[in-house]
This record gives structure tokens, sequence and C-alpha cells, in this order.
């Protein structure tokens, strides 16, 4: 989460930088899963251009560690129901 907290400083510290505008989307974009623009990487300068791909990095695992986690569960909640004897559906978690 280096990249994530560097950029939350960034940010925080110069708020009305272009760059703090663009990292800013991406990180919308990401957690809304929602459109951007990848040419406004573009603009960046090259240390914040990097800062952007550990952002991107960083989401990414946090995803695939999201994904292990909800599979885990419903992993374990099938278990219990089959030491059980339950014949109900299992209902994944949020």
């Amino acid at each position: 989460m280096l990249g994530i907290k560097k950029a939350r400083k960034f940010i925080e510290a110069n708020p009305d930088h272009p760059s703090s505008a663009v990292l800013s989307e991406l990180v919308v974009a990401l957690e809304s899963e929602s459109p951007m623009a990848i040419t406004n990487l573009y603009k960046l300068g090259y240390d914040e251009f990097k800062l952007a791909l550990e952002i991107l990095e960083e989401w990414r695992l946090d995803r695939y560690y999201t994904s292990k986690v909800r599979l885990l569960d419903l992993s374990v909640q099938l278990s219990q129901m089959k030491r059980q004897g339950d014949g109900s559906e299992v209902q994944p978690s949020a």
C-alpha cells in the first residue's frame, strides 16, 4: 500500500497540482469501476506516472486478495453445510 499512501500524501500536499487531479481521477475510476481516459496518465510527470503505475499494481493485488477472501468464506460455508448435512443453498457474502 505504499503507492496508495504516497498518492494520498501527494494529493494532500498539492491539491491544486494538475497531477493531483489525474491521480484522484484514477483512484475514483478504480474504486467505482468506471472508465478513465488512459491518455490522462500521459499528462503526468515521470515520478507521478510511476506513482500511478504503483497505484494500479497495488489496486490489482488488493482486488486479488479480496477475491481470495470471498472464495475462502464461500468454501468455509460449504464445508459447514456438508458437516451439518444441510441441503440449503450457499449464500455468498458481500
